[in-house]
């Protein structure tokens, strides 16, 4: 392959990445308008089951035939990582929604590319040097003072009307551990099949999974009675923030180190905590301005420098 076309696929990759954490950063904001009207397990199945019906026209015109070429051992484990991914990750990051606040949890979300790159390094043989460190510890700490200058002010809202507690902060940041082995997983099949395939497949068979549980412990999801605005967050969440993203997200780092893509999902609490504010009519005080130079700095500073030696990334 030329170098052309890696370079290419490189800024394609970064850019995949990025757009699916602009994407991710509305997700807290949609579970708090549907965790009005429901509970946690009903609210992310119906999440999935949008997702799924996102996904759908894809699995109908390649994914039957592609799927063919998945042996028994990688289907095992495209299983694993859906359950992980799906029922365990979701259930728990969401049940740490509904006992913190939004801001609270963006700020945990925070926490993802400082875990990423290290399971990366430990799991996958990526090297990311000192700076690369730096700039992942740098773009946290941005998110961190944008998150923590949104929240102290403003007008309450019904949708982020739960205050922070420890035990929401701590599921979600567990929750967090667990998507690391649904990241690497995917990462490692994507190697041999298309993300495409990989995304589609293991939506479906998680939200298979989580459909079992939510069924046999939840009961059936209310359908008469939720309003028009928890309908529409639960479609915007399904399609939006889970089918596109996860499709996106599996491309790109289909094309990039893992360990550097996971600058970009500082986008998700950073843009996230702006919405919210300006959702909620909060002013953006300095320290906004400096997590946003912080996270745009670690981005451009990650994806402009020389090649990381990964032994997961395609070429």
């Amino acid at each position: 392959m030329s170098r052309k076309r890696v370079v290419d696929g490189t800024a394609l990759g970064y850019a995949a990445c990025a757009l699916a954490g602009c994407l991710w950063s509305t997700g807290f904001y949609f579970g708090k308008v549907a965790l009005a009207a429901m509970g946690v397990g009903h609210m992310v199945l119906y999440r999935f089951l949008f997702a799924c019906l996102g996904l759908s026209p894809i699995l109908l015109r390649r994914g039957i035939r592609e799927a063919k070429s998945l042996t028994g051992g990688e289907w095992r484990a495209l299983l694993l990582a859906s359950f992980l991914g799906v029922p365990v990750q979701f259930l728990m990051q969401f049940k740490g929604l509904s006992l913190t606040s939004a801001s609270h949890a963006a700020l945990m979300v925070g926490t993802m590319p400082v875990i990423l790159a290290l399971g990366a390094t430990i799991f996958a043989q990526e090297r990311l040097d000192k700076l690369g460190w730096l700039a992942l510890c740098g773009s946290t700490v941005g998110v961190g003072l944008i998150v923590l200058s949104g929240s102290g002010g403003g007008h309450s809202h019904p949708a982020n009307a739960n205050t922070p507690h420890l035990a929401g902060d701590l599921l979600i940041v567990v929750s967090l551990f667990i998507s690391l082995g649904w990241i690497l997983i995917n990462q490692r099949l994507m190697r041999r099949h298309s993300p495409l395939v990989i995304t589609v497949y293991g939506l479906l068979a998680g939200t298979a999974m989580l459909a079992v549980w939510v069924l046999a412990v939840d009961g059936l999801p209310p359908v008469r009675g939720v309003g028009a605005g928890p309908w529409l967050a639960l479609a915007a969440s399904g399609v939006l923030c889970t089918a596109t993203t996860t499709l996106l997200w599996n491309w790109g780092i289909h094309h990039v180190p893992a360990s550097r893509a996971g600058v970009f999902l500082n986008i998700e609490p950073a843009l996230g905590s702006i919405l919210g504010v300006e959702l909620l009519g909060d002013r953006l005080g300095p320290l906004t301005w400096v997590g946003g130079a912080l996270i745009l700095t670690a981005a451009v500073l990650l994806t402009s420098r020389g090649r990381v030696e990964a032994d997961g990334v395609l070429e």
